[in-house]
């Protein structure tokens, strides 16, 4: 166990680099034995390292020359094109990206739940709305995110399908930051009240596309808010 853990640092510190832009994308990864001097660790333990990149799309073996860094287009794992793309020059690109994820699945989700929803989902629903709502008037950024994730949370369960939620869990971190960037903004906050408050309106109505079409519009709305209050915010 103890040895696992040193390679996941090691790999963790070399896509950190990478990520830095200490390792370029395209360019040959030191040598083993400089890559053993760096780290402090054997040979063994670098491999396994390299291998866990390797297997992520990373990097690519040379057979003969050595490793080198993929451009993060092929790369394979989630988490790491997360890093580089929350690290890099275009995060609001990247912030656009996971808007748009969330709306190809939320829509589908929000369906499911108007014909699923039970009124226990409902009552968790209206509860939340009135967090969000207590929180914009108390001007409490952190309780108002709470309250948001936890509403959208609700409708993935309320769907009834236990895979949709497990399919955004890998980015809760990274949207919660986002949700913290955009919910900065009071009129953001405002429209996104305004827009739960239809989501859940449709959902009583178990009509699933008129659900759909809600979920999509308010979705349609934070990526209008982002552009106009946090990527180009008015002078």
């Amino acid at each position: 166990m103890p040895r696992k853990s040193l390679v996941s640092q090691v790999a963790e510190t070399i896509l950190d680099q990478i990520v830095r832009g200490e390792l370029p994308v395209g360019g040959p990864l030191p040598t083993e034995a400089e890559l053993c001097a760096v780290h402090d660790v054997s040979r063994m333990t670098l491999r396994e390292a390299l291998k866990t990149l390797q297997a992520q799309n990373v990097v690519r073996a040379a057979p003969g020359v050595g490793s080198y860094v993929n451009p993060v287009e092929q790369w394979t794992g989630l988490e790491a094109v997360l890093r580089a793309t929350s690290a890099g020059a275009d995060e609001d690109l990247t912030s656009v990206q996971l808007v748009e994820v969330r709306r190809m699945i939320e829509t589908g989700a929000a369906a499911l739940a108007a014909e699923r929803h039970g009124a226990a989902d409902l009552r968790e629903l209206e509860e939340l709305l009135e967090l969000m709502r207590d929180a914009h008037r108390r001007e409490d950024l952190a309780a108002f995110v709470r309250a948001d994730i936890g509403f959208h949370d609700a409708v993935l369960r309320a769907s009834g399908n236990v895979f949709v939620a497990l399919l955004l869990d890998p980015l809760s971190r990274v949207l919660r930051e986002k949700r913290e960037q955009t919910s900065a903004v009071p009129r953001i906050q405002a429209n996104a009240i305004e827009q739960h408050a239809l989501v859940l309106e449709a959902l009583r109505s178990r009509e699933p596309e008129r659900a759909r079409r809600a979920m999509d519009a308010h979705l349609q709305q934070t990526a209008e808010d982002l552009r106009r209050y946090v990527l180009d915010p008015p002078a």
